[in-house]
């Protein structure tokens, strides 16, 4: 048995880290001048029959600095007066003839609203791709509900250690380059496929073993000299698995076809040199087939946002997108950033939480979260052949592959046996070895 967690039990509102389910609202700014300089001047030009000039200082008078603008008109410091002498703390603006006050900012430093009290965010902390808000409102209805729960031995340790506890309504804004976002996809291979040694026919009998079947390339080196006395070396298949991948990628973005409703979606490790990386999948409720796939070595943010996005890349318009993942905090911060950044398709999240069903929402979603899981236990078998990766390339051209095999040859026990993605041009190849090719004869043009 194990023993009672008693911090826990004394301190259940324990600060845990987790990403506030509600965006902050984009701050509209309202301050702006309700007249313009530039009209204020043409109407003085057609009623006087001459411009409006600028004024003109004598060498001894002291200007307003060249910063400063009318917030009323928003015409520049040319135009403007130092209204009450040395104090310099009242300006006149000679085109709309309106005085304020130069200490007043202009335009609010606030660019979101907290969304449960209105009240504008503060700028809390700055990491590199991320800029945190959070809401200083007392009277904060976040912040009021979650100081209502703690207990005695809380309050107490709230005095003293304030930070342990998530009382107040934070944002991350997450500050991506398009760069960033993009699908990871094989290197441009430096093989040409069309121009190798062996047939086309070889080439695919390579793919199927080493691919579709799961063989090592050495093993695949192995049967293709032993069964058909074609002689190859691990190295070549391994070339020329890498210079499929690319082609095949193209392949799988061309042919991804229309999504469904519902994405489930999880992340799986992998060695690479040794290290843990990442590849996150997600995948389409009723067709099965993989609408992402990304490898990272880490499992934060900018993967999570890079896959969900490519998992509603092919999304009608009017269509509502609900993805299903387990409780990593990275998915929702995700999920806020896609629709701060969306101006269509907002996306709904779902979690569900541990081997357990210990909630409402984890036992309305389980079995979208064991769709995933097989999912992983599928690619897990075919990546297990390969012991690891020395290069980071390899990694991304077996998972492309696999996913071209997932989606357009493997037949799927829950579609009664039938392939997830069909194409009209697979249909009549009877051989997955020519399907194989056939699927590269599409990815060249």
């Amino acid at each position: 048995m194990k023993p009672k967690d008693k911090f826990k039990q004394q301190h259940p509102n324990y600060r845990d880290f987790y990403i506030d389910p509600m965006p902050a609202i984009p701050y509209i700014e309202k301050n702006k001048p309700e007249l313009d300089f530039r009209e204020i001047r043409e109407k003085y030009f057609k009623e006087k029959g001459r411009p409006l000039k600028p004024i003109s200082y004598r060498k001894d008078s002291r200007k307003p600095p060249s910063h400063v603008k009318c917030p009323h008109c928003g015409a520049p410091s040319e135009y403007i007066y130092l209204n009450n002498g040395k104090k310099k703390s009242q300006m006149l603006c000679k085109v709309c003839d309106k005085t304020f006050s130069p200490d007043t900012p202009l335009t609010r430093k606030t660019i979101f609203i907290c969304p449960y009290c209105n009240k504008p965010l503060y700028k809390w902390k700055e990491y590199e791709h991320c800029t945190v808000y959070k809401c200083g409102n007392d009277d904060c209805h976040k912040y009021l509900t979650e100081l209502s729960k703690l207990n005695k031995k809380e309050l107490k340790k709230l005095k003293t250690h304030s930070s342990q506890f998530k009382l107040r309504y934070q944002y991350r804004d997450y500050h991506f380059e398009p760069a960033q976002l993009e699908h990871t996809s094989p290197d441009k291979p430096t093989v040409n496929l069309k121009r190798i040694r062996n047939s086309q026919n070889v080439l695919g009998l390579i793919l199927t073993f080493y691919v579709s079947f799961a063989l090592p390339a050495r093993k695949t080196a192995l049967l293709m000299y032993m069964v058909f006395r074609i002689k190859i070396s691990h190295q070549a298949i391994l070339n020329y698995a890498e210079a499929a991948a690319y082609y095949c990628h193209q392949f799988n973005h061309k042919y991804k076809g229309e999504i469904d409703d519902i994405q489930a979606g999880d992340e799986t490790y992998i060695k690479i040199r040794g290290k843990h990386h990442y590849v996150t999948f997600f995948i389409s409720d009723k067709k099965k087939n993989i609408t992402a796939y990304h490898i990272a070595d880490n499992r934060g943010v900018l993967p999570a946002t890079t896959a969900m996005i490519e998992a509603k890349r092919t999304a009608r318009p009017d269509q509502k997108v609900e993805y299903i993942t387990d409780g990593n905090p990275s998915y929702k911060a995700a999920l806020n950033y896609i629709n701060t950044h969306s101006q269509n398709n907002q996306l709904e999240h779902h979690n569900v939480i541990g081997l357990e069903n210990l909630d409402k929402e984890s036992e309305t979603y389980r079995a979208f979260k064991q769709m995933i899981e097989r999912l992983n236990r599928t690619y897990k078998y075919h990546v297990k052949a390969a012991g690891g990766f020395k290069a980071f390339n390899g990694a991304v051209a077996l998972t492309t592959l696999f996913v071209t095999h997932y989606n357009f040859l493997r037949p799927h026990h829950g579609l009664s046996y039938k392939i997830p993605v069909h194409l009209s041009q697979l249909e009549q190849i009877d051989t997955i070895q020519t399907r194989w090719n056939k699927i590269l004869a599409m990815s060249y043009g």
